[in-house]
């Protein structure tokens, strides 16, 4: 059960940071080291513990960019508490396990994992954020998250981490393949900023998010998901996934409604196009609308890399009117850190 009576002053005895027990004076010290002296990836993690062991009662962070600029929210201390003890309570993390932390402190995804450890008693390995996280680990670890892209190039060393989640962008069709072969549990997680990071998540192989303890949702008249959450906000958050729900506490995801395409009057969900070709395309890609004076919008594709051929037995998996009318190719893709492709960022480089 989860305990309400835990605060953000609190550090748990059994917390450890890189195999050294310490309390709340001990890292702020280290916090200081880390400004003064660290690597730039630790330089975040000492601005976050300054923050965190400060008089306020909040924090100050951006959201992630991903849908529209990046703004700076204050997210209440007491509210990241409890999302700590849902995460513990629904992936069964105990005092003492031993968790490989290896995402940015910049963001809610890192600054989260920092304080599961202070709060649930966590031994906290810190290693720099890289596409290889797992490449020099000397441990079996009980807990590990990941974005994406650092699970595809962790495969081999996946094993030795008992429990992952991974956030932070879609799990592509071709990457939960691979993961399915893996013995370890891994979940993809659903959730944002404002949620103060996951608030569902799907193990691989399901193909529905199962929402945490005390979280409500519903639909708005776009489909669009609703997430009452009190332990984390007061107001109910408005999203713009568009979903389909399988029970009161499940959800398919399906899309985003600002990524829905109007062309002639069909509307269009990029994403699920996209599923659907998902392993014929060898590359990153995804459809999108480009203005038409006649349909509103056309579909098109944009691909990532130099043009190549690709035949028209690609398409034959979509209906008639989910197949693009134009190919694009694109040298990179914009992305956020966690390497969520920027859509609207990516088409200016062709439509500007």
């Amino acid at each position: 059960m989860i305990d309400t009576e835990i605060t953000y002053h609190n550090v748990h005895n059994k917390f450890k940071l890189n195999g050294f027990h310490l309390n709340r004076e001990e890292l702020c010290t280290f916090a200081y080291s880390f400004i003064k002296e660290g690597e730039d990836f630790e330089k975040p993690v000492g601005d976050f513990l300054l923050d965190w062991f400060d008089d306020k009662s909040y924090i100050e962070m951006n959201t992630s960019g991903s849908t529209g600029k990046p703004k700076l929210i204050k997210v209440d201390k007491q509210a990241m508490v409890r999302s700590a003890l849902a995460t513990g309570d629904f992936f069964d993390l105990k005092p003492g396990d031993k968790v490989l932390h290896c995402l940015p402190a910049n963001y809610v995804a890192g600054k989260m994992m920092l304080i599961r450890g202070f709060i649930l008693g966590l031994e906290i390995d810190f290693v720099a954020p890289s596409s290889h996280p797992l490449a020099k680990i000397d441990y079996d670890y009980d807990f590990a998250a990941l974005v994406p892209m650092q699970a595809q190039y962790s495969l081999d060393k996946l094993k030795h981490v008992r429990k992952i989640i991974i956030g932070g962008a879609k799990i592509t069709k071709p990457l939960e393949q691979k993961l399915l072969k893996i013995k370890s549990e891994i979940y993809e997680t659903f959730g944002m900023t404002e949620t103060i990071t996951h608030i569902a998540a799907r193990k691989m192989g399901e193909e529905a998010f199962t929402v945490f303890p005390n979280v409500m949702l519903s639909l708005d008249d776009k489909n669009c998901l609703l997430i009452k959450a009190p332990s984390v906000s007061l107001d109910i958050i408005e999203t713009n996934d568009i979903v389909e729900m399988v029970s009161e506490n499940q959800f398919i995801w399906l899309g985003r409604y600002d990524n829905v395409v109007n062309s002639g009057g069909i509307k269009l969900i990029p994403e699920q196009i996209e599923e659907k070709l998902a392993t014929r395309i060898p590359r990153r890609y995804f459809v999108a609308g480009k203005p038409d004076p006649v349909l509103g919008e056309r579909l098109v594709l944009i691909v990532e890399g130099e043009p190549m051929p690709i035949e028209e037995s690609v398409f034959e998996v979509l209906d008639k009117y989910e197949k693009p009318k134009e190919i694009h190719f694109v040298k990179h893709f914009e992305e956020t850190p966690t390497g969520k492709i920027v859509r609207k960022d990516t088409l200016g480089k062709f439509m500007s």
